[in-house]
């Protein structure tokens, strides 16, 4: 069975009978097989869970017609490893977690079994969702599917990278700086993050919890819109959850965009962009045009302060977060001669470096005598950075930027430079900071080596219905997302 293909058109291919869902999975399973030793893109597959769940996907379809109704029906999944799935490995991808296993299932797991999903396994990442090149990960780094020593992107590389490699039909990832777009534009995929308190965050592993949102990596902008309807809505479980009514985020993709009014951010296109990613960003703002879009220049004044915020900002939330991993309730445990001892015999083996850098830092700028200067500033200068986009979206309905300011970037390139690595996130952590909804999506390729460009679009927050009409309208019209590693 073709692997290469898109979730809608499989599930049209099911539902007509042509081919099973055993049939569909165990493709799959033979590609993870082959494949998964050379890109660790997955960190657990169950086989035999995954073939139970399909045979029961086959005999609804035979039994009951309602299930017809169920979007992902038979359709295999991964999920990233910071994502309570029950019974299943919960690692984080950190040695602190290990033996864990999920104990139950987050919300947007519960979604995916209601709307018939076949869960398959687990994708990598960078240790507790911190990095952007998913080479912090306890489990191992993660290949870039077009060029093996290159990096997937972070922290959801696994995730982009079985989605590119057709390790599995879709994949849930989580964004808290870049953390899905950045990765789909390196590895040449979708990838969507919601607005802020669009899905629930139960059952995600908090690495920030006021900047962390989980959402789809896919083959295409259908396919993104699909798996985005089935993960939404409110949620009880979750204080930031919003209530907003359910949508069909599939119901305007097809439709023109002749006159919707696209802002490109001049603080976006600066001097450090790379030739390429300026170049397939340019023809793409061109093919935007062409399809009677109206482009004007929008100013994001803050921005240069962006990076400093963000960083404050969610190394303070990560150390506050990862107190709970103290050797005593759960994971990882290094006795000491006293409780304090233990403390830092646990965490000592039990993070990896970035994790312990970033939870070092944010104990700082919380810490007394430099909160005010650093924290509360931080919280300050995000209310006018939010500002900016309130202003340019009164001017705007979307804004075109590149998802990154280069291509992916050699294994271990960056690993010895945390400010170099951080950068490499610089045009998508504002999405996050202000909580608005951004997709990436495939623009181009470099010449040498070969490796995708991604063009990042952001809309006001709960605007994905015009987001993904607008991705769709330029997928379309494009032929990037056709385009495969070999």
């Amino acid at each position: 069975m073709e692997t290469h293909t898109t979730l809608n058109t499989l599930r049209q291919r099911f539902m007509a009978g042509e081919i099973s869902s055993k049939d569909i999975v165990v493709s799959y399973l033979d590609r993870i097989e082959r494949l998964n030793p050379r890109l660790n893109a997955l960190t657990h597959v169950d086989a035999e869970e995954a073939l139970r769940q399909a045979d029961l996907a086959d005999d609804a379809l035979v039994s009951d017609p309602e299930s017809k109704g169920k979007p992902l029906l038979g359709m295999p999944i991964v999920v990233k490893d910071n994502i309570a799935q029950l019974g299943q490995p919960l690692t984080c991808a950190s040695k602190m977690l290990s033996q864990f296993v999920a104990p139950y299932d987050a919300t947007v797991i519960e979604k995916c079994r209601q709307a018939g999903a076949v869960l398959m396994g687990r994708a990598n990442l960078d240790e507790f969702a911190m990095g952007s090149s998913t080479e912090h990960s306890s489990c191992g780094a993660t290949c870039n599917p077009w060029e093996e020593q290159y990096i997937p992107g972070g922290s959801s590389g696994g995730s982009a990278a079985a989605v590119t490699a057709d390790l599995c039909a879709a994949a849930l990832g989580s964004d808290t700086g870049g953390s899905i777009r950045q990765p789909a534009s390196f590895c040449g995929c979708v990838g969507l993050k919601p607005s802020y308190g669009r899905v629930s965050r139960y059952g995600l592993t908090a690495f920030a919890s006021s900047l962390d949102q989980i959402g789809p990596l896919s083959r295409d902008v259908r396919d993104a819109a699909t798996m985005l309807g089935v993960i939404a809505g409110h949620d009880g479980l979750d204080s930031t959850s919003v209530r907003k009514d359910t949508e069909d985020f599939t119901s305007e993709l097809g439709r023109e965009i002749k006159g919707l009014k696209v802002g490109l951010p001049r603080e976006y296109f600066v001097d450090g962009l790379s030739p390429e990613v300026k170049s397939a960003v340019t023809e793409a703002v061109a093919q935007f045009e062409s399809l009677g879009a109206e482009i004007s220049e929008v100013s994001l004044p803050h921005t240069e302060y962006a990076i400093a915020t963000y960083y404050i900002i969610c190394t303070a939330e990560a150390s506050a977060n990862l107190a709970r991993f103290d050797g005593i309730r759960y994971g990882l445990r290094v006795d000491g001669n006293d409780p304090l001892q233990m403390y830092s015999k646990t965490r000592g083996a039990g993070f990896g470096s970035e994790v312990k850098r970033r939870v070092i830092l944010g104990t700082y700028v919380l810490s007394s005598g430099y909160y005010d200067a650093y924290y509360l500033r931080a919280q300050k200068v995000r209310t006018l950075i939010r500002k900016d986009f309130q202003d340019a979206f009164q001017k705007v309905d979307l804004l075109l930027t590149p998802t990154v300011a280069a291509p992916a970037f050699r294994m271990g390139e960056k690993s010895k430079d945390p400010l170099q690595m951080y950068l490499t996130d610089i045009f998508t952590i504002a999405s996050n900071l202000v909580g608005n909804c951004g997709i990436s999506l495939p623009c181009g390729f470099s010449k040498e080596p070969r490796l995708p460009i991604g063009l990042q679009l952001m809309g006001r927050p709960f605007e994905e219905t015009t987001l993904l009409r607008a991705a769709h309208a330029f997928e379309q019209a494009t032929e990037w997302h056709r385009m495969r590693p070999d």
